[in-house]
């Protein structure tokens, strides 16, 4: 496969690399990610993060293992096991159903190469519309408060939430964005803050709980954040926390935005409540630990309730900005988001 590098993301000497996102700030490292059982590694480490990285990371592996010469029974292993990775990130599935197809094509190996680099392709795409789409929505002189990290980490391009921001900060639009820390692996703390210094947007880090305060002192113009999926009748599951936000948002009539590519959506998940909601490790909430060291801060018999995600209901969504456009709660009522007809 061509050489190919996106921010965090890498192919050379037909070999997959990633960015490990646990070390970031601290120190840019990036790691070998080869074989299946490395990437589920990282995946499940979040050291690859952000849904449509995930399936990315996943549809570059396999056209490699292709190259390599597996077989088409070893290829199609790998790619459940992988599509098993990240239950609620529906753009790995999306993205794995295509190469899926690809798969059982006569000719598989050039065409799971080709898949995996359209759909690499199609992610800038995709998140340059979403950028211009959105950025017509944010006023000049606007504060704006973001959560986890939605940036070119997270994705092949300029990021979702994160390149709406960017693009408008380009614009002259942006005068402050609030940067929720991100309890409890801190991605907004360590990858967003970092993300909007290279880019040389002004922003100030909270802790998570005082977005209330701010919104109550008229420091907040609107909220942007991303999804992992957005069900038919437009649930939204993304970072746990969303939704706090979300509530907030709500009673402080302030918009609360969500900017995803369209393979985020899943039209065939009826509502929130059939998301899969991944649960991960007391360790992330009774301590923290990372490239800057560990520590443990609770008590080690401590229960935990560790949800990665929680979803927030359509009707506190003001709007869904799309590659495609920015799609309105009447929209959705309608069933713009509902199951194709054939």
């Amino acid at each position: 496969m061509q050489t190919l590098q996106t921010t965090s993301l890498r192919v050379a000497n037909n070999q997959l690399y990633i960015l490990d996102q646990q070390a970031l700030p601290q120190e840019k490292r990036w790691l070998d990610a080869s074989t299946v059982e490395a990437l589920v590694g990282h995946i499940h480490a979040l050291r690859v993060r952000g849904a449509p990285l995930i399936g990315l990371s996943a549809s570059l592996l396999l056209a490699l293992l292709a190259e390599s010469g597996k077989s088409r029974d070893e290829l199609a292993a790998a790619l459940e096991t992988l599509r098993a990775s990240r239950p609620t990130a529906v753009n790995l599935m999306n993205n794995l159903d295509r190469m899926k197809i690809a798969l059982w094509q006569e000719a598989f190996v050039p065409a799971l190469v080709a898949e995996a680099l359209r759909l690499i392709n199609e992610d800038k795409r995709l998140c340059d519309a979403i950028a211009k789409a959105g950025s017509a929505l944010v006023k000049p002189g606007s504060r704006l408060l973001t959560h986890c990290n939605t940036g070119g980490l997270a994705t092949a391009g300029v990021g979702t939430a994160l390149g709406v921001i960017a693009l408008a900060h380009q614009q002259g639009k942006v005068a402050n964005v609030w940067v929720d820390e991100t309890r409890p692996l801190l991605q907004g703390g360590r990858l967003t803050a970092w993300e909007l210094g290279e880019l040389g947007v002004p922003y100030r880090l909270i802790t998570d709980s005082m977005a209330a305060s701010l919104m109550a002192q008229g420091q907040v113009d609107a909220v942007w954040v991303g999804a992992d999926r957005i069900a038919a009748n437009g649930d939204v599951a993304n970072k746990i926390g969303t939704y706090s936000l979300a509530v907030l948002a709500k009673y402080h009539q302030i918009p609360f935005y969500v900017a995803a590519p369209q393979t985020t959506l899943d039209r065939h998940c009826p509502n929130g409540a059939a998301i899969p909601i991944e649960q991960r490790a007391a360790a992330e909430v009774t301590g923290v630990a990372g490239s800057f060291g560990a520590v443990q801060w609770a008590p080690k018999e401590a229960a935990v309730y560790n949800p990665a995600f929680d979803v927030t209901p359509a009707a506190l969504v003001s709007g869904w900005v799309l590659d495609s456009g920015v799609v309105t709660p009447e929209q959705v009522a309608a069933g713009a988001f509902a199951p194709e007809k054939a």
